[in-house]
């Protein structure tokens, strides 16, 4: 009988030393793998943003770009403090509040314009790893949490006219639907840099 209880607290004793020490290893490979989610989920994200809806206008200079090709806006247009043009020269010029009907014409959104001047969000010549880290960066992401960024990415009007651009502009790569789920999933998995 002795060597029935003896054997039992044995047995007891090598399953809690093993549940012990296989515990730190789930969590350690749910880490890992919550990392490689987050890192995948941000470089779809990262093929939206540089492409041409988003990256146009989130340019490193102070003239937005145009096209499918990215080229410089014609017209003389500059970013102005506001991001809304200079002088007479102002985005809602030509940017009515829809698109304008019709193979290339001006793209219209109520709120048409770039980011301030002070506040660039400079897409354009950025590696996923420098573009997932200022969108991370409130004092560099137009002052936002993580949460108000999925906000904008879903909601935003002029976010959402991306997938509504008018004639003969590509789409990004991504449904819209499928480009805030990766965003979320960046996020939900720690917001991690890619590599």
């Amino acid at each position: 009988m002795l060597s029935k209880i003896m054997g039992g607290i044995i047995m007891l004793l090598a399953v809690l030393v093993i549940s012990v020490s296989f515990q730190p290893r789930v969590n350690e490979d749910k880490a890992v793998l919550d990392e490689r989610i987050s890192k995948e989920a941000f470089l779809e994200v990262y093929k939206v943003l540089m492409s041409p809806r988003c990256m146009n206008c989130h340019p490193k200079g102070d003239v937005p770009l145009q096209g499918d090709d990215s080229h410089l806006h014609t017209m003389g247009v500059t970013r102005g403090d506001d991001g809304k043009g200079v002088s007479a020269m102002k985005c809602s010029n030509c940017h009515q509040a829809t698109n304008t009907p019709g193979l290339n014409q001006p793209p219209g959104n109520p709120t048409w314009h770039l980011p301030p001047a002070d506040m660039k969000m400079v897409f354009e010549g950025k590696s996923p790893r420098e573009l997932a880290a200022q969108l991370k960066n409130k004092d560099l992401n137009g002052h936002k949490t993580m949460a108000q960024l999925i906000e904008h990415v879903s909601h935003d009007k002029l976010v959402l006219w991306g997938w509504d651009p008018g004639e003969g502009r590509t789409l990004p790569p991504l449904q819209h639907v499928e480009f805030v789920r990766q965003f979320k999933l960046w996020v939900d998995k720690g917001a991690v840099l890619p590599d």
